[in-house]
């Protein structure tokens, strides 16, 4: 069976992508490479992120491509090898991964949803902003430092002690 992904030139897209060994902490251990690597590949590639969280084994971000570019799957295999690039091989590597000179730091596939309206998107950046919260790390989703939620506050969007409508179904 093959895969089939969204491709919408200019398209709004939800991701989540995982490393392969999710006791790991790779993406906050190396906060800054994650950093780095992505914006390098934003220098060639442009992309605007509209909103992101980097926990410690994977990531949740909304990009938003420009006007006829749907080459989002570019983009993150250049992040991916950016980033694995730069780390000292520790990981066990599989036959497969082997053969395709591959490093076994990430998943292959990542989860990719087109957004669809404003209703969507307003659910997806809720989502992110929340999920340090789901995942237990933190109590209030702005104790979280790898989040855009620090930038929703500063520019007056979302107030300090926001929860989200996901803690109100939590709780409900």
């Amino acid at each position: 069976m093959r895969y089939r992904r969204a491709w919408v030139p200019g398209g709004t897209y939800f991701f989540t992508v995982t490393l392969a060994d999710r006791s790991q902490a790779l993406l906050t251990d190396h906060i800054q490479l994650l950093r780095q690597s992505v914006a390098e590949v934003r220098l060639r590639h442009p992309f605007e992120i509209l909103a992101m969280v980097v926990l410690p084994d994977h990531l949740h971000c909304i990009w938003q491509l420009p006007q006829g570019d749907s080459a989002y799957s570019t983009r993150w295999a250049l992040i991916k090898s950016a980033f694995s690039r730069e780390l000292l091989p520790a990981e066990p590597i599989t036959l497969s991964r082997h053969l395709k000179r591959e490093r076994g730091i990430w998943q292959r596939r990542y989860w990719e949803h087109c957004i669809r309206d404003v209703e969507d998107l307003s659910r997806h950046i809720d989502y992110i902003h929340f999920n340090p919260v789901k995942h237990g790390h933190v109590e209030r989703p702005i104790d979280w430092p790898y989040s855009s939620i620090h930038r929703y506050v500063r520019q007056g969007v979302l107030p300090a002690d926001w929860a989200g409508e996901a803690q109100d179904r939590r709780l409900g």
